[in-house]
């Protein structure tokens, strides 16, 4: 699993601005909103730092749930309700939801995965103490699953054509456009994993540009079911054609958020986008841009296609797209939607870090 968020923004800035709004936990906040709306990484470093340690032994499951739903209250500087409503999901607020768990089988009930939703899972050893908390968006969860309970929601199909080069639209959303800049040296303002700023976005074509090298590199193929260390290969790769000074990745959507850039990699037809529609106007969780908020669409898709011998991954082919333009190059079909109980094995490394 990916190592520990760190947080970019101080934590404790949400906290006091969510004391002082006289909000409940179920009064609605605009996704990105720079004061309320707690970013994934700044919510579970004030969730760890108020629940770990924390004894939930001999407590009974509803007592258990209701305790831990009070401490997650006061941890983000919420007033504590009389009683918890039985809302999708509980804290509507900011949009999440609490699990806690002593196995490793993560079990969700009478609903589907939604990719923007955050699942807080709570770790709980044999006597009973929180030992750490992680906060996963719901497209992560569906990457993790290997059991076959979820079916993928969305995929595409990528052909490639004559030319080892496309760059779909030329120019990013309208949206997004304000905010982009030619004149940007990525390894001395940011990190890959870092937030996304106005003037810290290279346009579309500038990324088009720097990343058309790639085409014809080869890095290791570690083989069957290691998709993702082929992953991780080209994202080393395509953080060092952007200019960046390291290569980082916390596993959250898209991966070079930074540059709202995400990577896939093909060696089949098949693209697997999960649980994220390309061209949704869903908000994406990051915080707001001079006021706007970031939506899914606004997201750059770097599309890579190889070929392997079973030794190495040579790249052969690059398609660069706007999410907003995904469909009008790549063949969307759908999936089957589940609606039962999902079970979801998290990996033995999932609360590492």
């Amino acid at each position: 699993m990916t190592p520990n968020q760190t947080p970019q923004i101080d934590p404790s800035h949400f906290k006091k601005a969510i004391s002082g709004s006289g909000l409940s936990i179920y009064d609605p906040i605009e996704i990105g909103d720079p004061n309320l709306w707690i970013p994934t990484a700044e919510l579970e470093h004030l969730l760890n730092d108020e629940l770990q340690g924390l004894s939930l032994a001999d407590l009974a499951l509803r007592t258990r749930s209701k305790v831990v739903k009070e401490h997650v209250c006061r941890a983000l500087g919420y007033p504590v309700p009389k009683s918890f409503k039985k809302t999708q999901p509980r804290f509507k607020g900011q949009n999440f939801d609490t699990y806690v768990q002593k196995a490793n089988n993560l079990q969700i009930w009478n609903e589907e995965l939604s990719p923007s939703r955050r699942y807080v899972i709570i770790r709980v050893n044999e006597q009973g103490d929180i030992t750490r908390v992680k906060v996963v968006t719901g497209d992560m969860l569906a990457v993790l699953d290997t059991t076959g309970t979820l079916t993928q929601k969305y995929q595409a199909r990528c052909i490639v054509g004559d030319t080892p080069y496309e760059l779909v639209d030329s120019a990013d959303t309208d949206l997004l456009a304000p905010f982009v800049s030619g004149d940007v040296d990525l390894g001395r303002v940011a990190t890959p994993v870092s937030y996304p700023k106005s003037a810290q976005l290279l346009p579309i074509a500038d990324a088009y540009d720097s990343l058309k090298p790639l085409v014809g590199r080869c890095f290791a193929d570690l083989g069957i079911g290691q998709e993702r260390n082929r992953g991780a290969a080209l994202h080393r790769l395509v953080c060092e054609a952007l200019g960046y000074a390291g290569y980082q990745d916390d596993g959250q959507f898209p991966d070079v958020r930074h540059q709202l850039i995400e990577i896939k990699l093909q060696t089949s037809p098949t693209i697997d986008l999960g649980l994220v529609c390309p061209d949704s106007t869903e908000p994406l969780d990051v915080p707001q841009i001079d006021g706007q908020v970031i939506r899914h669409c606004d997201v750059r898709y770097a599309v890579f296609y190889g070929t392997t011998d079973g030794q190495e991954v040579t790249l052969t082919h690059f398609i660069l797209t706007t999410g907003e333009a995904f469909f009008k190059r790549f063949q969307k079909f759908q999936g089957k939607v589940l609606n039962k109980k999902l079970q979801i094995p998290l990996p033995s490394d999932f609360f590492d870090g």
